[in-house]
């Protein structure tokens, strides 16, 4: 029998949906997209297209390991975060709009200076710092993450977004002390393991049992690397420079107090594409 790329679509958001995949459609219309090599924006000739059965087996395929809980993300190997496409993998979080407000505003910061400096700390699989590379064309950008895996990925996506001539990456743990080094930057950008003791064992199976630990758990109260970056690696920042942070959506004012502790009183609490909470701008001394 021949099948269409909307009849695959709609068999695959069927079957989304009969087990509770919170966005069935989306998550059907990126799968089948992707494997039939179509736009996702546009649908409309899909009932007209038709495809061969291999295609149709390896859409099968992805998607019974979606049904399995493995998240989208890694099955496609790529994710959509501020307008580009990042490469993912089980070494990196997948990007989350929620991080897209802390973006706009650091760019926002960003566009005010001449050749801002900034690190990406924590970095990931690079999006956060690689979007602020991309939109403000005099900045540069210093990734660090304690996983050299996670570096390949943001060194990779680097590439691909044609940033790498303003774009560096190097080893370093958040919960040490920095390496001086790197010099001084006007922008920080850390989005740090924030999930709680009691958080992480009520995790989705989807992110618990693929996504990484060492990016997710924060300690005991989530907060032990917002302290440490408050004890040691402020003085990476120049007067003035501004450090964004996105938290837990209970952990806003927990992290402005960790930093008025030490006197820095300049603290703007901003919200996430859900009205929560769980952006934190801090700006160094003068």
């Amino acid at each position: 029998m021949s099948i269409t790329i909307n009849d695959l679509y709609m068999e695959i958001r069927k079957k989304f949906r009969a087990a509770n995949i919170s966005m069935a459609e989306l998550e059907a219309r990126e799968l089948t997209a992707f494997v039939t090599k179509t736009d996702k924006r546009m649908t409309a000739n899909w009932a007209y297209c038709y495809l061969d059965m291999q295609t149709v087996e390896t859409a099968r395929e992805m998607a019974n390991r979606r049904l399995a809980n493995e998240p989208l993300a890694y099955i496609l190997g790529e994710w959509d975060f501020y307008g580009y496409t990042f490469i993912v993998n089980k070494n990196v979080l997948i990007p989350r709009s929620d991080t897209e407000p802390l973006c706009q505003l650091a760019i926002e910061d960003a566009k005010t200076l001449e050749n801002p400096k900034i690190i990406d700390l924590c970095c990931g699989s690079g999006c956060i710092g690689l979007v602020l590379a991309a939109e403000v064309p005099n900045a540069r950008v210093v990734a660090v993450d304690i996983s050299e895996d996670a570096l390949v990925v943001a060194r990779e996506n680097a590439r691909r977004l044609a940033v790498t001539n303003r774009y560096s990456t190097s080893i370093g743990n958040a919960l040490e002390k920095p390496d001086e080094h790197l010099g001084k930057f006007d922008i920080m950008l850390c989005n740090p393991p924030y999930i709680t003791e009691q958080e992480m064992k009520e995790l989705d199976k989807s992110v618990l049992d693929y996504e990484p630990h060492l990016a997710l758990f924060g300690g005991t109260d989530g907060l032990d690397f917002y302290r440490n970056i408050a004890k040691n690696w402020v003085k990476m920042m120049n007067p003035g420079g501004r450090i964004y942070f996105e938290c837990g959506y209970k952990q806003s004012n927990d992290v402005a107090d960790i930093f008025k502790t030490l006197g820095m009183s300049d603290i703007f609490l901003a919200e996430d594409l859900s009205g929560i909470q769980r952006i934190v701008v801090i700006k160094a001394k003068m």
